[in-house]
């Protein structure tokens, strides 16, 4: 498929939920993607608690939500970690103003499948909920490199306890290999004959060990782990100009200069992060 491609509507709609900066935005938001029959968009109050609310109430596939709300810059990020804990199963797609180094890491962190940014067109964000719909991760080149150096610069997760235990369990580990791999809940369990309830159970407990709360954090673990063995490949000037790819999870043009033995954080990442 393409980057100017929609996935294949299959005649089942995506139930989105749109909670933009205002009321009035929410509901010119849902109103142009309304358009769009594979779509059922409902646009509501943009304050916390209406959000929670419509969530459990109507349980969306997918959740347009702004990172300013309620005139604050940090709430759509709380909201977020509050939606994909209370839903896991539930996507959440970040609105942003201003796709900043520190706004575009938080939202990773604060478990959001995508951030998009409003001055992109309808018809990208119609895209970009179609692929997080599917189980991809929506992010530019720019945005992806911003990760990869705030994962650089970071302190790696303790795979290990104080006693030099592993800190996973056997079958854990298992899971998070699988993770890597970019296999769904449904493929993990087949794999390792386990109900798909369990593998949740065991995400769950993994986020809880490892400090994360997002498969993508996991990914991102593994492929750092991997870097540092290998390796870190030089990254181009910041300033050098480049198409935007329409999500991570499909072909990306690659922002490094890569070795025949280097890993290529883009297509590391695209490949990996199929959820």
């Amino acid at each position: 498929m393409g980057q100017n491609e929609t996935p294949e509507w299959n005649g089942e709609k995506i139930r989105v939920l749109a909670a933009d900066s205002t009321r009035m935005s929410s509901q010119l938001l849902a109103e142009s993607l309304s358009q769009d029959r594979q779509f059922d968009v409902t646009g509501i109050e943009p304050r916390g608690s209406y959000i929670l609310d419509a969530v459990a109430q109507k349980k969306p596939h997918v959740v347009l939500v702004s990172s300013t709300l309620e005139n604050s810059a940090t709430l759509g990020f709380d909201i977020t970690r509050r939606v994909r804990a209370g839903h896991p199963q539930t996507k959440v797609v970040l609105l942003m103003d201003a796709s900043t180094p520190g706004t575009v890491v938080e939202a990773f962190r604060s478990g959001a499948q995508g951030v998009f940014s409003r001055t992109e067109s309808s018809k990208a964000l119609a895209r970009c909920i179609c692929c997080v719909y599917e189980g991809q991760v929506w992010a530019s080149s720019e945005e992806l490199r911003y990760v990869l150096e705030a994962l650089r610069e970071s302190q790696p997760v303790r795979m290990l306890n104080s006693r030099g235990e592993a800190i996973l369990s056997k079958r854990e580990q298992e899971v998070v290999r699988c993770v890597a791999e970019g296999l769904s809940n449904r493929d993990i369990a087949t794999r390792l004959k386990l109900t798909e309830h369990t593998v949740k159970n065991y995400l769950f407990r993994i986020f809880d060990k490892l400090g994360v709360s997002s498969r993508v954090e996991v990914v991102l673990y593994v492929f750092r782990t991997r870097n540092e063995a290998v390796g870190a490949p030089e990254i181009d000037s910041p300033h050098v100009s480049e198409p935007r790819p329409a999500v991570v999870g499909k072909a990306v043009k690659p922002m490094a200069k890569v070795g025949p033995n280097a890993v290529d954080p883009a297509r590391e990442l695209t490949r990996r992060t199929r959820m």
